[in-house]
C-alpha cells in the first residue's frame, strides 16, 4: 500500500508543478488584456502546499 500513497503525492505535485505558470499570451490578446497575469502562481519559498 505505500507505493500508491508514492504515487498518489507525485501525482499531486506534478499537478501543481503544471498549474504554477503564466498564462499564454493568446488569452491576453483573446481578453483584451483584462486577464493580465495568473492570479495563482505560487512560490516555492513563500507559498507551501501543506502537504
Amino acid at each position: 500500500m505505500i507505493n500508491w500513497s508514492h504515487c498518489r503525492i507525485k501525482r499531486f505535485l506534478a499537478k501543481k508543478q503544471k498549474q504554477n505558470r503564466p498564462i499564454p499570451q493568446w488569452i491576453r490578446m483573446k481578453t483584451g488584456n483584462k486577464i493580465r497575469y495568473n492570479s495563482k502562481r505560487r512560490h516555492w519559498r513563500r507559498t507551501k502546499l501543506g502537504l
